[in-house]
Protein backbone atom coordinates (compact mmCIF):
# COMPACT_ATOMS: atom_id res chain seq x y z
CA UNK A 1 0.00 0.00 0.00
CA UNK A 2 1.64 3.23 -1.18
CA UNK A 3 -0.53 5.73 0.73
CA UNK A 4 0.72 6.38 4.24
CA UNK A 5 -1.90 6.15 6.97
CA UNK A 6 -1.00 7.54 10.38
CA UNK A 7 -2.80 8.74 13.48
CA UNK A 8 -1.68 10.95 16.35
CA UNK A 9 -3.74 10.90 19.51
CA UNK A 10 -4.33 14.46 20.82
CA UNK A 11 -6.57 13.49 23.76
CA UNK A 12 -9.96 11.89 24.39
CA UNK A 13 -11.59 11.44 20.94
CA UNK A 14 -9.50 14.13 19.28
CA UNK A 15 -7.21 12.45 16.76
CA UNK A 16 -5.09 13.80 13.91
CA UNK A 17 -5.41 11.49 10.93
CA UNK A 18 -3.02 11.54 8.00
CA UNK A 19 -4.08 9.79 4.80
CA UNK A 20 -1.20 10.51 2.48
CA UNK A 21 -0.92 14.31 2.39
CA UNK A 22 -4.42 14.81 3.80
CA UNK A 23 -4.71 15.92 7.43
CA UNK A 24 -8.03 15.44 9.21
CA UNK A 25 -8.90 16.30 12.81
CA UNK A 26 -11.62 14.38 14.61
CA UNK A 27 -13.89 15.54 17.45
CA UNK A 28 -11.81 18.52 18.69
CA UNK A 29 -11.46 19.14 22.42
CA UNK A 30 -8.70 21.34 23.81
CA UNK A 31 -10.15 23.10 26.88
CA UNK A 32 -11.84 21.88 30.03
CA UNK A 33 -14.53 23.01 32.45
CA UNK A 34 -15.54 22.12 35.99
CA UNK A 35 -17.15 18.84 34.88
CA UNK A 36 -15.19 18.04 31.70
CA UNK A 37 -11.65 16.74 32.25
CA UNK A 38 -9.56 15.01 29.59
CA UNK A 39 -7.87 12.93 32.28
CA UNK A 40 -4.66 12.88 30.23
CA UNK A 41 -2.27 15.46 28.75
CA UNK A 42 -3.50 17.32 25.67
CA UNK A 43 -0.76 16.75 23.12
CA UNK A 44 -1.32 19.81 20.95
CA UNK A 45 -3.04 23.17 20.77
CA UNK A 46 -5.02 24.40 17.77
CA UNK A 47 -2.24 26.86 16.95
CA UNK A 48 0.33 24.02 16.66
CA UNK A 49 -1.69 21.77 14.37
CA UNK A 50 -0.63 23.47 11.12
CA UNK A 51 -2.80 22.94 8.06
CA UNK A 52 -5.98 20.88 8.32
CA UNK A 53 -7.87 19.68 5.25
CA UNK A 54 -11.02 18.93 7.24
CA UNK A 55 -12.49 18.59 10.72
CA UNK A 56 -15.02 15.79 11.28
CA UNK A 57 -17.31 16.04 14.30
CA UNK A 58 -19.63 13.27 15.43
CA UNK A 59 -21.98 15.31 17.63
CA UNK A 60 -22.36 18.61 19.45
CA UNK A 61 -21.26 17.69 22.98
CA UNK A 62 -18.61 20.14 24.18
CA UNK A 63 -15.89 17.51 24.62
CA UNK A 64 -16.21 16.59 20.92
CA UNK A 65 -17.10 19.94 19.36
CA UNK A 66 -14.72 22.55 20.80
CA UNK A 67 -15.03 24.92 17.85
CA UNK A 68 -14.31 28.00 19.95
CA UNK A 69 -10.84 26.66 20.75
CA UNK A 70 -10.14 26.02 17.07
CA UNK A 71 -11.08 29.57 16.10
CA UNK A 72 -9.20 31.08 19.03
CA UNK A 73 -6.15 29.10 17.94
CA UNK A 74 -6.25 30.57 14.46
CA UNK A 75 -7.98 27.86 12.43
CA UNK A 76 -9.15 29.28 9.10
CA UNK A 77 -12.99 29.45 9.22
CA UNK A 78 -12.90 28.28 5.59
CA UNK A 79 -11.66 24.86 6.80
CA UNK A 80 -14.28 22.22 5.86
CA UNK A 81 -16.40 21.02 8.77
CA UNK A 82 -18.10 17.64 8.34
CA UNK A 83 -20.85 16.40 10.62
CA UNK A 84 -24.56 15.88 11.11
CA UNK A 85 -26.92 18.84 10.86
CA UNK A 86 -26.83 19.42 14.60
CA UNK A 87 -23.09 20.08 14.32
CA UNK A 88 -22.97 22.07 11.10
CA UNK A 89 -25.70 24.40 12.41
CA UNK A 90 -23.42 25.28 15.34
CA UNK A 91 -20.42 25.66 13.03
CA UNK A 92 -22.38 28.03 10.79
CA UNK A 93 -23.32 30.21 13.77
CA UNK A 94 -19.64 30.41 14.72
CA UNK A 95 -18.61 31.63 11.28
CA UNK A 96 -17.42 28.47 9.51
CA UNK A 97 -18.25 28.72 5.82
CA UNK A 98 -17.53 25.30 4.24
CA UNK A 99 -20.05 22.98 5.81
CA UNK A 100 -20.62 19.36 4.76
CA UNK A 101 -23.79 18.04 6.40
CA UNK A 102 -24.13 14.26 6.21
CA UNK A 103 -26.30 11.76 8.04
CA UNK A 104 -26.00 7.99 8.29
CA UNK A 105 -24.83 6.35 5.03
CA UNK A 106 -24.45 9.70 3.26
CA UNK A 107 -21.05 10.70 1.85
CA UNK A 108 -19.21 13.86 0.93
CA UNK A 109 -15.92 14.55 -0.86
CA UNK A 110 -13.23 17.03 0.08
CA UNK A 111 -10.56 16.81 -2.58
CA UNK A 112 -9.33 13.21 -2.58
CA UNK A 113 -10.98 12.46 0.78
CA UNK A 114 -14.34 10.71 1.00
CA UNK A 115 -16.16 10.90 4.32
CA UNK A 116 -19.17 8.65 4.89
CA UNK A 117 -21.37 9.12 7.93
CA UNK A 118 -22.25 5.80 9.52
CA UNK A 119 -24.86 5.17 12.20
CA UNK A 120 -24.31 6.17 15.80
CA UNK A 121 -26.26 6.42 19.04
CA UNK A 122 -25.51 8.54 22.10
CA UNK A 123 -27.23 10.88 24.52
CA UNK A 124 -27.75 13.30 21.62
CA UNK A 125 -27.89 12.82 17.87
CA UNK A 126 -24.59 11.34 16.69
CA UNK A 127 -23.01 9.82 13.61
CA UNK A 128 -19.77 7.89 13.27
CA UNK A 129 -17.49 8.12 10.24
CA UNK A 130 -15.65 6.12 7.62
CA UNK A 131 -12.84 8.15 6.02
CA UNK A 132 -11.27 6.96 2.77
CA UNK A 133 -8.42 8.24 0.59
CA UNK A 134 -5.68 6.66 -1.47
CA UNK A 135 -7.01 3.16 -0.91
CA UNK A 136 -6.90 3.50 2.90
CA UNK A 137 -9.94 3.32 5.18
CA UNK A 138 -10.47 4.51 8.76
CA UNK A 139 -13.49 3.93 10.96
CA UNK A 140 -13.91 6.57 13.67
CA UNK A 141 -16.42 5.67 16.38
CA UNK A 142 -16.78 9.00 18.21
CA UNK A 143 -18.35 8.06 21.51
CA UNK A 144 -21.26 6.06 20.17
CA UNK A 145 -22.93 3.01 21.58
CA UNK A 146 -22.49 -0.15 19.54
CA UNK A 147 -25.09 0.16 16.81
CA UNK A 148 -25.90 -3.12 14.98
CA UNK A 149 -25.92 -1.35 11.60
CA UNK A 150 -22.18 -0.77 11.94
CA UNK A 151 -21.67 -4.46 11.24
CA UNK A 152 -22.53 -3.63 7.61
CA UNK A 153 -19.50 -1.39 7.08
CA UNK A 154 -17.29 -4.05 5.44
CA UNK A 155 -20.15 -5.06 3.13
CA UNK A 156 -21.00 -1.49 2.13
CA UNK A 157 -17.63 0.28 2.25
CA UNK A 158 -14.97 -2.42 2.07
CA UNK A 159 -12.18 -3.52 4.42
CA UNK A 160 -10.99 -1.25 7.21
CA UNK A 161 -7.33 -0.46 7.91
CA UNK A 162 -7.73 1.44 11.19
CA UNK A 163 -10.50 1.35 13.76
CA UNK A 164 -10.72 3.97 16.53
CA UNK A 165 -13.38 3.10 19.10
CA UNK A 166 -14.59 4.42 22.46
CA UNK A 167 -14.35 1.91 25.27
CA UNK A 168 -15.40 3.47 28.58
CA UNK A 169 -19.06 2.39 28.62
CA UNK A 170 -19.99 5.79 30.06
CA UNK A 171 -23.16 5.77 32.14
CA UNK A 172 -25.15 8.74 33.42
CA UNK A 173 -25.89 8.37 37.13
CA UNK A 174 -28.65 11.00 37.06
CA UNK A 175 -30.49 8.95 34.41
CA UNK A 176 -30.58 5.65 36.34
CA UNK A 177 -27.11 4.72 35.03
CA UNK A 178 -28.22 4.90 31.42
CA UNK A 179 -25.33 3.77 29.21
CA UNK A 180 -24.46 6.21 26.41
CA UNK A 181 -21.07 4.91 25.11
CA UNK A 182 -20.01 1.40 24.10
CA UNK A 183 -17.97 -0.47 26.67
CA UNK A 184 -14.80 -2.50 26.17
CA UNK A 185 -16.58 -5.76 25.41
CA UNK A 186 -18.99 -4.15 22.95
CA UNK A 187 -16.15 -2.32 21.22
CA UNK A 188 -14.22 -5.56 20.95
CA UNK A 189 -17.24 -7.25 19.40
CA UNK A 190 -17.43 -4.55 16.74
CA UNK A 191 -13.68 -4.84 16.19
CA UNK A 192 -14.11 -8.55 15.55
CA UNK A 193 -16.61 -7.71 12.80
CA UNK A 194 -14.58 -4.93 11.18
CA UNK A 195 -11.26 -6.84 11.33
CA UNK A 196 -8.99 -3.80 10.95
CA UNK A 197 -5.24 -4.05 10.54
CA UNK A 198 -4.92 -1.92 13.67
CA UNK A 199 -7.37 -1.02 16.43
CA UNK A 200 -6.90 1.91 18.82
CA UNK A 201 -9.13 2.62 21.82
CA UNK A 202 -10.01 6.14 22.89
CA UNK A 203 -12.54 8.01 25.05
CA UNK A 204 -11.52 6.28 28.26
CA UNK A 205 -9.48 8.78 30.31
CA UNK A 206 -12.31 11.35 30.49
CA UNK A 207 -13.78 12.09 33.90
CA UNK A 208 -16.14 14.60 35.51
CA UNK A 209 -14.01 15.58 38.47
CA UNK A 210 -14.04 14.23 42.02
CA UNK A 211 -17.67 15.18 42.64
CA UNK A 212 -18.95 14.66 39.11
CA UNK A 213 -17.64 11.09 38.98
CA UNK A 214 -19.68 10.31 42.08
CA UNK A 215 -22.86 12.16 41.14
CA UNK A 216 -23.02 12.50 37.33
CA UNK A 217 -21.01 9.94 35.35
CA UNK A 218 -19.53 6.47 35.68
CA UNK A 219 -17.04 4.99 33.24
CA UNK A 220 -14.25 2.48 32.74
CA UNK A 221 -10.92 4.32 32.50
CA UNK A 222 -8.75 1.27 31.75
CA UNK A 223 -8.22 0.64 28.00
CA UNK A 224 -6.54 -2.67 28.79
CA UNK A 225 -10.02 -4.15 29.25
CA UNK A 226 -10.60 -3.51 25.53
CA UNK A 227 -7.24 -4.99 24.55
CA UNK A 228 -8.00 -8.11 26.59
CA UNK A 229 -11.45 -8.47 25.03
CA UNK A 230 -10.07 -8.13 21.49
CA UNK A 231 -7.44 -10.75 22.30
CA UNK A 232 -10.30 -13.15 23.08
CA UNK A 233 -12.71 -12.20 20.28
CA UNK A 234 -10.33 -11.27 17.44
CA UNK A 235 -6.82 -12.45 18.34
CA UNK A 236 -5.51 -11.66 14.86
CA UNK A 237 -6.24 -7.91 15.27
CA UNK A 238 -3.41 -5.73 16.54
CA UNK A 239 -4.43 -3.35 19.35
CA UNK A 240 -2.35 -0.34 20.33
CA UNK A 241 -3.01 1.75 23.43
CA UNK A 242 -1.61 5.10 22.39
CA UNK A 243 -0.41 7.91 24.63
CA UNK A 244 -1.26 11.50 23.65
CA UNK A 245 1.25 12.91 21.19
CA UNK A 246 2.38 9.54 19.81
CA UNK A 247 2.15 9.16 16.03
CA UNK A 248 1.32 5.63 14.89
CA UNK A 249 1.78 4.48 11.28
CA UNK A 250 -0.73 1.85 10.22
CA UNK A 251 0.66 -1.08 8.19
Amino acid sequence: MDTTLAVTRIAHACQLLELGDLRVLTDPWFTQTAVYYQGEPVAATPSTLDHLDAVVISHEHYDHCDLDALLAGGLDPDTPIVGPGTVTAIAKDKGFSRLHTIEAWESTRIGDLTVTATPGEHGVHEVTFVLQAGGRTVFFGGDSLRVPELDRIPERLGPVDLTILPTNGLCVRTADLRQVVMDAEEAAGLTAVLRPKLAIPHHYAFHSGWLGDRMITKGDQDPRHYADAVARLAPDVDVRIVLPGVRVVVP
